[in-house]
């Protein structure tokens, strides 16, 4: 070509061909699920979820701009299951329908952190380590501190002098942590059932004082 001749343009960038009718977007995110069952985040390299998703660096940067973004997407997505299991405490009716709407969330929630170990056990060890993540990690919990909150002034059961969001958010907080622990097989919290049911006896004893257990 000769010099100074302009050079035709690129062709726009468009998505890379799926292979075998797959989407690769879900198989990075499938295969990256994977990998967190299996290791630590900050011991997994793009490279692996490569190998494991058996596409090329240049499908997944298409998609994706890291690991931290693939692990961002698997968290929005179990989080949005998250919030389907609160929606009965956050809509009941009557006072007869709290402890068992409240203990229905919280076995729900501790469905949800069973079956999304390795995404959600990702997401409590990284969220500060990345401003993406820590974003994020800060957004999904305060979606369930506002909820909550709202709910608490709804019912107006919060104790004398507590403020509604304070303690929605020490609740939402707790429970996180909990839930961690019980991922990762801290005993007593390892006991399903022991979980639920210490979460149930705090949130009923924090916004409902005066309302006997059943029994």
């Amino acid at each position: 070509m000769v010099k100074g001749e302009n050079r035709p343009r690129r062709a726009r960038r468009t998505p890379p061909a799926v292979r075998d009718d797959r989407d690769i977007r879900a198989v990075i995110l499938d295969a990256t699920r994977d990998l967190l069952a299996e290791r630590r985040l900050d011991e997994i390299a793009v490279v692996d979820i490569l190998t494991a998703a058996g596409i090329s660096r240049g499908s997944f940067y298409f998609y994706f701009e890291s690991k931290q973004d693939v692990l961002a997407e698997l968290v929005r997505q179990a989080v949005g299951e998250g919030h389907e299991a609160a929606r009965p405490w956050l809509r009941h009716d009557g006072d007869d329908e709290r402890r068992a709407t409240i203990r229905h969330g919280i076995s729900e929630g501790a469905r949800l952190w069973r079956e999304q170990a390795p995404v959600l056990r990702a997401i409590v060890e990284n969220w500060r380590a990345d401003p993406k993540l820590t974003e994020l990690w800060l957004q999904q919990m305060d979606g369930y501190t506002a909820a909550a909150a709202a709910r608490i002034e709804q019912d107006r059961a919060e104790p004398e002098g507590v403020d509604p969001r304070t303690l929605a958010t020490a609740l939402t907080w707790l429970g996180e942590r909990l839930y961690y622990l019980a991922a990762v097989g801290v005993p007593p919290f390892d006991d399903e059932e022991a979980l639920v049911d210490v979460l149930t006896h705090i949130w009923m004893t924090s916004l409902y004082p005066d309302e006997r257990p059943p029994g």
